[in-house]
């Protein structure tokens, strides 16, 4: 494991631990976030703990080429019951993301400190934000880095039944739209397999994040 200096450095991914944990300390700037999401390398750490970098042996991902939008959603599509914004009200979708309680998790990941800096890279045109929206309120969401061909997924919320899902819906189809290679999710859980997310290997993930 590595220990980050002031250095804007990150280590090769294959010196990553067997759990993904690649580095340790470091800082939340712009340039070293960018940097790392560009080397395939994300922040995951509690509140309390040193920052993490990590880049997991098995990556969570959704090609938009491959998503089939499912027979339930595209009812709850066609009923109208939701508008969808892109990139409208960012600070507010974090907000509610580090407030959504989690199995599993005694507090939350996205710190004031989090918070900070992605709403930093959301003003130099980084990290961006999916709205779902119900008689006016804002009841889901997600957001991500933006890095042109490919996104970072974040993290998402919902207050209402399936408003997360419609807001990675409309996601993955403006990222099919606009030919992104792919929809990078991390980790794997089972909500985002339920999505459509896959694993792949982080050889295979890292070719496609340096191929241009």
């Amino acid at each position: 494991m590595y220990f980050l200096s002031k250095e804007l450095f990150f280590p090769d991914v294959s010196e990553a631990s067997p759990e993904g944990i690649l580095a340790v300390g470091g800082d939340l700037s712009p340039e070293r976030l960018i940097l790392a999401y560009r080397s395939g390398i994300f922040p995951w750490f509690d509140e309390d703990e040193p920052i993490l970098w990590w880049s997991p042996k098995e990556r969570m991902v959704v090609f938009p080429e491959e998503f089939k939008v499912s027979k339930s959603m595209r009812n709850i599509l066609n009923r109208n019951i939701f508008s969808v914004t892109f990139n409208q009200n960012f600070y507010d979708v974090i907000q509610h993301c580090s407030k959504i309680k989690r199995s599993g998790q005694h507090g939350t990941w996205i710190s004031e400190e989090m918070i900070a800096a992605y709403t930093q890279l959301h003003n130099l045109g980084f990290a961006k934000s999916i709205e779902v929206w119900q008689n006016d309120k804002l009841v889901g969401g997600l957001y991500g880095i933006d890095l042109g061909n490919i996104f970072c997924g974040e993290s998402m919320f919902s207050k209402v039944s399936n408003a997360s899902k419609v807001a990675f819906t409309a996601l993955v189809g403006y990222l099919k739209r606009e030919n992104y290679k792919l929809l990078d999710c991390q980790v794997h859980n089972s909500h985002l397999e339920s999505l459509g997310a896959r694993e792949i290997s982080r050889e295979f993930f890292m070719q496609i994040v340096q191929s241009k």
